[in-house]
């Protein structure tokens, strides 16, 4: 009888046990490499799973049409434990078409996609190069050079490792008016005597604290990552977090109906900055000098390489700020997407805005940029479209490699970044990329 009771407590906290499995919702195309012809159909299958078994029964909604546009085909059907195969129709055009599949589940909204790519490497821009682009840009660059660079370099004995020496930096900039700015930044550099390569890493999007590169500095890299704003990159996160609700909150459109007071001419004015300090480093080679950022970091490698002709190459993730006009044609523009909205308090579209983006977007320095670049996204990336970083890429004239992660959204995956240092590493230290 004891045994029976003791068997029974045993068993009863297995029976009484809540069960929670993450679901997941797979979504993908007929074809492993993603790309169609123009008019060729594509058939995105569908598929949910919860336990890492199929889910059965429940309703799928999937939506499909060209990329951050309205879906031309929305339909909610019951999902078999075998999963769904649709028609995502088409295009006729070099584009992309995403299939993106939602389900409800305990309370919770679970969704996947896929994107079919139609002929990207012909994609052209939308975005105007204006006929005194070279002329605003060399105005810009002779008021920084005005200004002397004014370092302030403070040790960061606890940033650093045994082969690297860490300090935080702070240059002066252009402002947006007539007085001057500071631009801040992480300085790590080897330790040991001799001279070396630079790398400038410049940030995504946000307000946020850095931490700087002392992992690649001890590969033998002098390297600079800064921050944008204006702000030290020291301070605790809950500094950053009240300016980013509060006084930097929607950054990206500060001044945008005027093209010399808008919030990004003090930035990619600020990341030549950083490069006039890079190159007076005493432990500087002389010689190699490259970019690498992602996102919003993806677009100022293109535009300080398109600035800056000390530059040597540049590794770019999913670069933000292309083509944002595309919004006016009927198709994906890119991030921080200003012109999508059509009216109500995100609309931009009035006609200085547009004036203003045609000398900040990333496609107009794409066409500048003559040094060899890695450029690495995927298909599924909803905040910076492919569409618009296809728009930038086709027009660069310089030697370029492109990466593709295929079925990441916005975000890359560790063999993404290792093949993207390690092409960096060896342009910086051979000048001769993988």
């Amino acid at each position: 009888m004891l045994r029976f009771a003791l068997l029974c407590c045993l068993a009863y906290p297995l029976l009484a046990q809540d069960r929670i499995g993450t679901v997941q919702v797979r979504v993908s195309t007929d074809r492993s490499d993603w790309l169609y012809q123009p008019g060729q159909p594509v058939r995105f299958r569908i598929a949910a799973f919860q336990d890492g078994h199929p889910l059965a029964g429940v309703k799928v909604t999937y939506r499909i049409g060209l990329e951050m546009m309205p879906p031309k085909i929305d339909q909610t059907v019951t999902l078999t434990a075998a999963g769904l195969t649709v028609d995502g129709g088409t295009m006729n055009e070099p584009g992309f078409l995403r299939c993106i599949a939602t389900i409800e589940q305990n309370g919770e909204t679970y969704r996947g996609l896929a994107t079919a790519a139609f002929r990207p490497e012909e994609i052209k821009p939308t975005q105007e190069d204006p006929a005194d682009f070279d002329q605003f840009w060399a105005a810009g660059k002779a008021a920084l050079a005005k200004l002397p660079i004014d370092a302030k370099v403070t040790p960061l004995p606890e940033y650093g490792n045994a082969s690297a020496d860490c300090y935080h930096v702070n240059l002066q900039n252009v402002g947006t008016g007539a007085a001057p700015s500071r631009f801040y930044g992480i300085l790590c550099e080897p330790k040991a005597p001799g001279k070396y390569p630079a790398l400038l890493s410049v940030p995504g999007a946000g307000v946020r604290p850095y931490r700087g590169l002392a992992d690649m500095a001890a590969r033998g890299i002098v390297t600079l990552q800064v921050g944008i704003h204006g702000i030290p990159v020291t301070m605790e996160q809950s500094v950053y977090d009240s300016l980013g609700a509060g006084a930097l909150s929607g950054y990206n459109t500060f001044g945008l109906d005027n093209r010399d007071r808008y919030y990004y001419r003090r930035v990619y004015l600020g990341c030549v900055r950083a490069n006039d300090f890079l190159t007076t480093h005493p432990k500087w080679d002389g010689v190699n000098l490259a970019v690498t950022g992602g996102s919003q970091g993806g677009a100022l490698s293109i535009v300080t390489t398109g600035l800056d002709p000390r530059v040597k190459g540049l590794a770019a993730y999913y670069p933000a700020l292309s083509d944002v006009t595309g919004y006016l044609k009927n198709r994906a523009g890119g991030w921080p997407h200003m012109f999508r909205a059509t009216e109500g308090a995100q609309a931009h579209r009035s006609p200085d805005k547009i004036e203003t983006s045609r000398y900040y977007d990333v496609v107009n320095f794409a066409r500048r940029v003559k040094v060899p670049g890695l450029y690495s996204w995927g298909f599924n990336d909803e905040t910076c479209p492919p569409t618009s970083m296809y728009s930038a890429y086709n027009v660069i004239p310089g030697q370029k490699k492109l990466l593709l992660a295929l079925e990441t959204g916005h975000n890359n995956v560790p063999e993404q970044v290792a093949a993207v240092q390690a092409w960096l590493v060896a342009l910086l230290q051979t000048g001769i990329p993988r």
